[in-house]
């Protein structure tokens, strides 16, 4: 597992690059790293996990569809009825584990300037989804964010 992004010219240099195939690639193994970080043994999870960080909002991870080599997951930040309870930004992401990939499927998100939902993409909306994904991810990392398996838990301590 990656402590560090994959590349070394990591995410920074993936925001100012031109959107292509390859560099969409690229992108979705940054985010698949991310997610490997945020979620350790997310091969083996099942279920509903909620994770408490420090920005007092609860992020939110279930698994929608786990087979052997993909898993389907829903992320969402859950705020309280006090700050309007509702989930935003709200994913589905496709984890390849095997091609070390994740790539999103749909988003709803309000805060930020992209269509305020995810259709059928273009290369280049494509591309700004993912990219969200991507800063969102390293932003729930930052927060302190962690979903951690029952079996992952039983192995450190043992």
């Amino acid at each position: 597992m990656r402590d560090k992004p994959l590349y070394p010219w990591g995410l920074h240099a993936l925001v100012y690059s031109c959107p292509s195939v390859g560099c969409l690639m690229d992108l979705c193994e940054e985010n698949y790293a991310a997610l490997s970080r945020l979620a350790p043994g997310l091969e083996s999870m099942r279920g509903d996990h909620h994770s408490f960080g420090r920005g007092g909002v609860d992020l939110r991870l279930e698994i929608l569809e786990q087979t052997k080599y993909t898993t389907l997951i829903h992320l969402t930040h859950t705020f309280p009825p006090e700050r309007g309870g509702r989930t935003d930004p709200d994913a589905v992401l496709r984890v390849y584990h095997d091609a070390s990939q994740a790539e999103i499927v749909e988003l709803s998100q309000t805060v930020l300037p992209l269509e305020r939902t995810f259709e059928h993409p273009s290369l280049e909306r494509k591309w700004k989804a993912n990219l969200f994904v991507a800063k969102w991810l390293e932003y729930c990392l930052v927060q302190g964010h962690e979903f951690v398996c029952d079996s992952v838990a039983e192995a450190v301590e043992a």
